[in-house]
């Protein structure tokens, strides 16, 4: 496994190997031993998987205070992943990173907690995976404008995307209680 570290520490991009010939492939999608000689020592508690079609933008969510780091991948199709870094003593709080991940290079991306996460949609349709350090508590649940302009995220299309009334609702950046933030 080679693993690249992003501007944003915490972040982790993932490349598993992959042992393939005529039949198809092998890879391993989780280890603990290496994982946490990768950095990432968490336990993973939940796994979720979610089916949308392109255009569909899902987030950007946190937890707090059952916090969730997220080891996420794409199974079948591509989508644009971000992370923005919502640790309030952070140098790059506000912050985003974001990298195309796809079913073809089986990339992983560690979201440790203190981030709020979300994705696009970017082929006809993706199957998106997510590990995560915590199961979900629907009243710990916070959320980020997909596109507040102080953070500034660079999103792949020029269209409208696909939200929930939730996302669609989230709030900016500085209208979140810092006591809500990391």
């Amino acid at each position: 496994m080679k693993i690249r570290t992003t501007p944003i520490e915490g972040l982790l991009i993932l490349e598993p190997k992959i042992f393939g010939d005529h039949r198809g492939f092998f890879l391993e999608t989780y280890n603990q031993q290496r994982y946490q000689e990768a950095g990432i020592k968490e336990h993973f508690v939940q796994d979720n998987l979610s089916y949308s079609q392109k255009g569909v933008l899902r987030g950007l969510h946190f937890q707090k205070p059952h916090t969730q780091g997220k080891l996420v991948s794409v199974v079948s199709g591509q989508v644009w992943d971000v992370a923005v870094d919502l640790r309030t003593k952070s140098p790059t709080f506000g912050r985003w990173f974001g990298l195309f991940l796809d079913s073809e290079s089986k990339t992983q991306f560690y979201v440790p907690p203190g981030f709020a996460h979300g994705f696009v949609v970017t082929s006809d349709t993706a199957l998106f995976s997510y590990k995560c350090t915590d199961v979900y508590h629907p009243e710990c649940e916070g959320s980020l404008r997909w596109n507040d302009p102080e953070v500034g995220i660079l999103w792949p299309s020029d269209t409208e995307p696909q939200l929930s009334a939730k996302d669609a609702a989230a709030p900016l950046l500085k209208e979140i209680p810092r006591a809500n933030l990391f």
